[in-house]
């Protein structure tokens, strides 16, 4: 869900959330922006979070994805934490670089790091502190961007041992690229991969199935690793894509799903209709 336009307030989002709890999906994910290229209403994602927390019981909810760089990153460990207790252990964190279509709006305009070189060093560090600061334990950390000096956060989050960290990059890497380099590596860090497949993508099980490969390639331990599979409305192909290891399927809604022309014009009637036919299963899309 977008976190701006129509859906610009923490009691829209909130309103939602319920409904698509009703109608049984699994979670609720809102976008992470602070402003957007054009004039319209946008809403603190963490406050909105914080809204959804208390009226709904059961679904996953996050941010996806939180472009980590552009936040302090001991104020997201106080955040996060809090909306783990709020929401009962039900949180997950997602993170990225920030869009790069964005590199105006969110960013330069706002003072805030434009050189994705930076801003990759800047989100790894950012995670290490989480890390560390999830822990409840005395942590420091001195790195090119950050600095922590015995710093032991408490209360410690419900999940343990930590707060899920799913990790967003677009598939496949860039000509030239290593396949599990960047955010794939990253990835083989943490808790959960999030690959955006490029437009030009045609078998998308078979992209997801080698993304999984170069994480999991690089991870130290077997452990659960959660994929997440983004998709337009009943395009179907669930089988494909679980055999290829996903275990997430999150619906792609953009606005001219519902037949409006641009980012700024989200039919909220719409979408919320779309919310109620409830998630797709195997057999239905």
């Amino acid at each position: 869900m977008p976190n701006f336009g129509a859906f610009g307030t923490p009691d829209a989002l909130a309103d939602l959330a319920v409904e698509a709890e009703s109608a049984g999906w699994d979670g609720f994910f809102v976008w992470d922006h602070v402003d957007r290229a054009f004039a319209t209403d946008v809403t603190d994602p963490q406050v909105a979070l914080a809204a959804i927390a208390v009226r709904t019981r059961r679904m996953r909810i996050g941010a996806l994805v939180t472009p980590l760089a552009r936040r302090r990153p001991w104020k997201v460990a106080r955040e996060t934490v809090a909306l783990d207790r709020l929401s009962g252990g039900r949180l997950v964190f997602g993170a990225g670089l920030g869009s790069r279509g964005g590199a105006h709006a969110e960013w330069a305009n706002l003072g805030e790091e434009t050189d994705l070189r930076r801003r990759a060093q800047m989100l790894d560090e950012g995670l290490a502190i989480l890390d560390g600061l999830w822990s409840g334990t005395p942590f420091s950390f001195a790195g090119r961007h950050y600095r922590v000096v015995e710093a032991a956060f408490q209360p410690v989050a419900l999940q343990r041992p930590r707060i899920p960290v799913w990790i967003a990059g677009y598939w496949p890497p860039p000509p030239g690229a290593k396949p599990g380099a960047g955010p794939f590596a990253r990835a083989a860090r943490w808790d959960g991969v999030f690959p955006l497949l490029r437009p030009d993508v045609t078998d998308p099980a078979a992209a997801m199935a080698a993304a999984v490969h170069a994480v999991r390639s690089q991870r130290a331990s077997d452990a659960h690793l959660d994929v997440v599979h983004l998709a337009r409305p009943g395009a179907g192909g669930q089988t494909a894509l679980a055999a290829a290891g996903v275990t997430w399927w999150l619906d792609r809604l953009t606005p001219d799903e519902f037949g409006a022309a641009w980012e700024g014009d989200w039919p909220l009637d719409a979408m919320r209709a779309h919310v109620r036919e409830g998630p797709p299963r195997s057999g239905r899309a």
